[in-house]
């Protein structure tokens, strides 16, 4: 009796032993065969699990046996998962989607901060990334960017000028907030460092007003091979006491006003930003400066220019005196508008 019983038990442990490597087997043929997605992409959300993830994609017929998934994950000690946002490919096996999901190998996302556009029009262009968890306040005028002081913990009411114009890359979530407090700590970084190796005898009392400048000469630019040229003559008018009488202040002061064109009583009508009208430099930045401009800035170009009219190419006249200058704007803005101004007179 005890004989029949013994060989019942052993037949049971084979008959177990074989269903459990068959089944074993069958797991492992499965985990090591293309899941047949579609190309696409996949995303674990931050504080999610393996187990959600498997179960979502289990919803959507693209994973057959999660259970036997997540078995595998710990079983290999697999259970190291990053979010964000993961590609798929037609060909990519169970066992490979838990290997991309364990390296962080995730898609990411880029944005450009643009040289010369304000903050607002930064806060805009960010506002239309559709990766961005939207937290920051919607902001559609000029004095409504006062928010985004406090956000950054800026001293300065304004923050114009106070993002650094960079690409940045994310992963799909990120918070708008947490982008511009980058953008914000790059700048900072960067104006540090330029500050430190700055010329001497420069007409700056602090970097703030450096960045000002750089703002300006970002905005005056057409061509990068200018930049210290130009620098350098609002560096030397500044000097000598003269007013910048640049545009681009003007621009700037008139808001919403401006429409394309600047009028002569435009250029008499006072705002803290009209260095036609002001002396010296304006109240805030104009416009995000990227290194190049920050660096001019601080190290203007030698010379003795005073004035500079565009020739219609990108690329400007530099003149030392008034009188070659007016030659100058007779000779390349002849056919311009009486409006038309491009440079300091």
């Amino acid at each position: 009796m005890l004989a029949k019983l013994l060989k019942w038990f052993i037949r049971v442990a084979l008959l177990g032993a074989v269903l459990v490597g068959l089944l074993i087997a069958l797991s492992w043929h499965w985990l090591n065969q293309p899941m047949a997605a579609q190309s696409g992409t996949i995303e674990l959300a931050r504080g999610s699990s393996l187990y959600s993830l498997v179960d979502d994609l289990h919803q959507q017929q693209l994973i057959q046996y999660p259970k036997v998934l997540v078995l595998y994950a710990r079983l290999s000690g697999q259970t190291n998962i990053k979010f964000g946002e993961y590609q798929l490919t037609p060909e990519l096996t169970p066992k490979e989607l838990l290997a991309l999901l364990e390296s962080g190998e995730v898609i990411y996302h880029s944005i450009s901060f643009i040289e010369g556009h304000t903050v607002l029009e930064t806060l805009q262009r960010l506002r239309q990334q559709k990766a961005i968890n939207h937290r920051l306040p919607v902001i559609k005028n000029r004095k409504e960017t006062q928010q985004l002081s406090a956000i950054l913990g800026s001293e300065q009411l304004n923050p114009e000028g106070l993002l650094f114009p960079d690409t940045y890359f994310f992963n799909k979530g990120i918070s708008d907030e947490e982008l511009v407090r980058r953008a914000y700590a790059a700048l900072e970084n960067v104006l540090v460092e330029e500050w430190q190796n700055k010329a001497p005898d420069l007409p700056y009392k602090n970097a703030y007003e450096a960045l000002i400048m750089a703002s300006i000469v970002e905005r005056e630019t057409g061509v990068a091979l200018e930049r210290e040229q130009i620098a350098g003559v609002f560096v030397r008018r500044l000097q000598k006491g003269m007013r910048l009488q640049t545009d681009p202040t003007v621009i700037y002061g008139m808001g919403s006003d401006y429409q394309g064109n600047i009028r002569r009583r435009d250029l008499r009508r006072p705002t803290p930003y009209n260095t036609y009208v002001i002396n010296g430099l304006p109240p805030t930045p104009i416009a995000l400066a990227g290194r190049e401009a920050i660096h001019a800035a601080l190290h203007p170009g030698a010379g003795s220019a005073l004035y500079f009219v565009a020739k219609g190419d990108g690329t400007h006249y530099f003149s030392s005196t008034l009188k070659e200058h007016i030659n100058a704007v007779k000779k390349y803005q002849l056919k311009r508008t009486e409006n038309y101004r491009s440079s300091p007179e």
